[in-house]
């Protein structure tokens, strides 16, 4: 604890600090159920998403097997576009998927497997599915670093600063109580010697 001035001005700023840390405290843990209730639903969301790549690979193994001679499938998935904006959740900003879109390369018909076509939305489909899922890890890192940010100042004025602050007025009471005591009985000792 810092050396304070047992002074009236020392008391006043004491107080006006411990109305303001008790003024912004709910703020700030509204701002951490928010964030808290946010990270709850990209876990989920992230797991959803993890479940739909793990069944479109399943689908996909039933007949993998058709792609036993190498196939170079990744001209016909590859991103032309990937935009995405900015959301804000709490204060932070995170980015949103907007779209996904993949480029456009005609597929020949008379030189590639009829299953060519089913492989192809496959791989688009797991590729779209990575991009949502990274794009939720992302939000999820960013809002975990600011939770953690918001759940250090909670604790910070909840076990620091709010009981710091009453005991500095505590001390500075009891130290002008102790001074207004002490000049009343200097004046009564002093009337006495006068009379």
């Amino acid at each position: 604890m810092a050396k304070i001035k047992l002074t009236k001005n020392e008391l006043k700023t004491q107080r006006d600090s411990l109305k303001r840390f008790q003024r912004y405290l709910p703020t700030l843990q509204l701002k951490k159920q928010q964030l808290q209730m946010e990270m709850r639903r990209l876990d989920q969301e992230i797991l959803e998403k993890r479940d739909e790549e793990q069944e479109a690979r399943a689908k996909l193994s039933s007949w993998i097997q058709l792609y036993s001679e190498p196939i170079d499938l990744g001209p016909y998935a590859e991103l032309e576009t990937l935009k995405t904006s900015q959301g804000n959740i709490a204060g932070v900003n995170i980015p949103i998927l907007e779209s996904l879109v993949f480029k456009s390369v005609p597929v020949n018909l008379f030189e590639t497997d009829a299953w060519t076509d089913e492989g192809i939305s496959t791989l688009k489909q797991l590729t779209q599915l990575r991009v949502e899922r990274q794009i939720l890890e992302e939000q999820h890192r960013l809002l975990g670093d600011e939770l953690r940010t918001t759940t250090q100042r909670v604790n910070l004025f909840e076990k620091v600063k709010i009981p710091e602050a009453k005991e500095n007025i505590r001390v500075i009471r009891i130290f002008m109580g102790d001074q207004q005591t002490a000049a009343v009985a200097r004046s009564k000792i002093a009337k006495g010697k006068s009379a």
